[in-house]
């Protein structure tokens, strides 16, 4: 049995009148285990000036458990006592025992109260033991209390922090280089969230009790205004007027020279996003991608005065301020930079990504360098209008300067992160894996890592009645669900991390009634999605598919996109062949072949593709209700959905709208077109010395970088204590 031990060293400062108070402790055990002695030494030091006692108290427990294992138990009670007050913090750690893993995490915040001052230390201790097999125990704790160091309570969360500070670099990892324009699609708010603005943004004031800002669509509730300051609705909720905020200006650069925003920058855009879907428009063309539909309701846009702008709508839209404001079609692109694209083959206008350099937005930063597939660069807007929404005397942006490198190698992203040539990792989800988690844990406790899901990557699209195929018949679907093991697969190959309990495709990444918890499945479904080989076999029989005299009830192909897990198709690949089903050679395709295939419907080949869909709320509520043939992957017609998706559309309030998702929801369940598989989290990563980040994920659709980063700053004198 391994048994690693990381040790850490803690060091806290409380000023009191006329003398300080430092305590310094360093944890050390020796535990020998067979084959192995993990030696680490204890040392602790108590430097007490004046007549100010400092007592730590230190328990260390050995428990022999049957066989190899050793566990430590350790209790730590330490006493301060300074002028008029005693503080006392006690951390206890759980026991392992065979057979369980045990995650603890505890933080615990001491607030020191001196006359004239208050002194706030923030711990953090985190230990994790695997039982039986390879035993790790990891122990962190943090103390970000610098001697001089003025501190701020994060009124969102409870945490502290040291005070904002401005100046500084951040460097972060966004692997990929989606379209600058979005009016093009897709993933490019990921780079231009905080060039290019929208009305509106996720209130980053909202307490994280109430919303975490997770990687999936925003609640309604939780909108507030950006470049629009306020909006007001009609009573029959089909007209919106929006106050466009007064002193926001373009960056100064050419062509847009800091002019002011008007109402008819906001018309312009929109105009030239829907084309001839509005009335009275120029554009002859609407954009061409399927996002559009999150705005596909507006009926019309004008601009009744220089700061205001009247929406009317083909109907009403619940989810309206969200799609509005936050969504790819509510960017505000500079117009006088789009006729300057313009022609008679693109009279839309485009800015490419080669034309970085005349991208000029409203929002925090402006870019200022970019080599293709290598970084870009981010350099703070001195004119920004914006204030911190937790501190609003602070004006935005804190950092100076923010460089996003385009870095593809897992490896080399963790030797980055490890050496602090990076500061943050928001979204990488190529690399940032639990294995990648696990790995930087071990040997880099002090980088906080922050779990998040969004939807599963490991759910099969199994059902294209466009090719023939013995998934069309709905018992086969249910026998490859139940031929899976997804309980065993969760604990032994994604090593415990993720979810295996099935959900529709309205998961558990949206609130408020509009899924179906696989708990309330009646049995008769639920057994369908259980895992029950003799069950598969017996429904494959019944199907018309009987073993032949190789065992082989017959061939499916198996289609690996190059972005999905290789692995996980090689291991459903075995679990098939135990009920009878030949997977071959699996097909890998790349990125641009897939999207070809899933627009004109070959996807899969009448196979099976892990499409990654499952259990996602990247989109309101009513496009999870979306008809087949209007969703990504081209699928026949149903009646009976598009109904659904109709009257989730009419709905008028969310009550009602939740009632009908989960109708369309239960729809989708019953017709098992998808196989369910495990939903695993992804991690963000974050260094010490940057401060004010909860784990936050992001502000509007795809918004995790320059947004997020904007509202950051950099402990530059810990970031120095610490080496770099």
């Amino acid at each position: 049995m391994l048994l690693a031990v990381i040790a850490a060293c803690a060091g806290e400062t409380v000023e009191v009148p006329g003398e300080t108070v430092v305590v310094e402790k360093v944890v050390t055990e020796t535990v020998e285990v067979p084959g192995e002695t993990v030696t680490v030494e204890v040392v602790k030091e108590v430097e007490v000036p004046g007549e100010t006692v400092v007592v730590e108290k230190e328990v260390v427990k050995t428990v022999e458990v049957p066989g190899e294992t050793v566990v430590v138990e350790k209790e730590v009670v330490k006493t301060v006592e300074v002028p008029g007050e005693t503080v006392t913090v006690e951390v206890v750690k759980e026991v392992q025992v065979p057979g369980e893993t045990v995650v603890v995490e505890k933080e615990v915040v001491k607030t020191v109260e001196v006359p004239g001052e208050t002194v706030v230390v923030e711990k953090e201790v985190v230990k994790t033991v695997e039982v039986p097999g390879e035993t790790v125990v990891v122990e962190k704790v943090v103390v970000q209390e610098v001697p001089g160091k003025n501190y701020v309570t994060d009124p969102t969360s409870g945490k502290v922090f040291t005070a904002p500070e401005y100046g500084g670099t951040l460097t972060y990892v966004l692997p990929h280089s989606p379209p600058l324009d979005t009016y093009y699609c897709c993933g490019g708010p990921w780079e231009i969230a905080g060039v290019v603005e929208t009305l509106g943004i996720a209130d980053w004031a909202v307490d994280r009790d109430k919303w975490t800002f997770p990687p999936t669509y925003l609640d309604s509730e939780q909108v507030k205004g950006l470049l629009a300051e306020s909006w007001d609705i009609s009573p029959d909720g089909l007209a919106y007027t929006f106050n466009i905020r007064e002193g926001v200006r373009w960056h100064n650069k050419a062509p847009m020279n800091g002019r002011e925003l008007t109402a008819d920058d906001i018309v312009y855009n929109y105009h030239r996003m829907l084309g001839n879907r509005l009335t009275g428009t120029e554009f002859s063309e609407a954009e061409p991608s399927p996002v559009l539909r999150s705005c596909d309701v507006i009926e019309s846009v004008t601009a009744t005065d220089e700061s205001t702008v009247a929406f009317k709508l083909s109907h009403i839209d619940l989810n309206f301020l969200v799609n509005i404001g936050t969504s790819y079609c509510g960017y505000m692109y500079p117009p006088e930079v789009i006729e300057e694209s313009r022609t008679s083959e693109v009279p839309q206008g485009i800015i490419k990504n080669a034309d970085w350099s005349k991208l000029v937005g409203t929002g925090p930063y402006e870019i200022t360098d970019s080599v293709e597939g290598t970084s870009m660069t981010y350099t703070k807007n001195p004119d920004y209008w914006g204030y911190d929404e937790k501190y609003p005397a602070n004006r935005l942006p804190y950092i100076d300067q923010l460089t996003n490198l385009k870095i593809q190698e897992a490896a080399t992203v963790a030797a980055a992160l490890r050496t602090a040539k990076i500061d943050m990792i928001i979204y990488d989800p190529g690399h940032m894996n639990f294995e990648f988690a696990e790995s930087i844990s071990r040997t880099n406790p002090e980088i906080t890592l922050w779990k998040w899901y969004s939807r599963s990557n490991y759910s099969l699209a199994a059902y294209n009645p466009l090719i023939p195929s013995p998934t069309d018949d709905i018992m086969v679907r249910h026998a490859i669900q139940m031929a899976l093991d997804l309980e065993t697969i969760t604990a032994t190959y994604f090593k415990g991390h993720g979810k295996w309990i099935p959900q529709g495709k309205v998961g558990d990444g949206i609130i408020g009634g509009y899924n179906n918890p696989f708990e309330e499945w009646p049995e008769e479904v639920k057994q369908y999605w259980r895992y029950d080989p003799e069950g598969a076999e017996k429904l494959l029989d019944e199907a018309g598919y009987p073993r032949g005299p190789d065992g082989i009830r017959f061939s499916l192909p198996l289609v690996h996109r190059i972005n999905s897990d290789l692995g996980y198709l090689e291991i459903l690949k075995a679990y098939l062949a135990e009920i009878g089903i030949d997977g071959g050679e699996i097909e890998t395709v790349d990125q641009a072949t897939w999207v070809a295939m899933a627009i004109d419907g070959t996807w899969g080949g009448g196979g099976l593709v892990l499409q990654g869909w499952h259990a996602g709320m990247d989109f309101p509520p009513e496009r999870m209700c979306l008809k087949p043939s209007a969703f990504y992957m081209k699928l026949p017609d149903d009646p009976v959905w598009e109904a659904m998706h109709e009257g989730v559309m009419a709905a008028a309030t969310f009550e009602e709208q939740a009632r009908l998702v989960k109708a369309c929801d239960w729809h989708q369940i019953l017709q098992h077109m998808y196989i369910w598989g495990p939903k695993v989290p992804q991690f963000s990563a974050s260094q010490p010395w940057v401060m004010g980040y909860n784990g936050e994920n992001a502000l509007s659709t795809q918004s995790e970088a320059a947004a997020i980063y904007a509202r950051l700053w950099i402990d530059q004198e810990l970031k120095e204590a610490m080496g770099h």
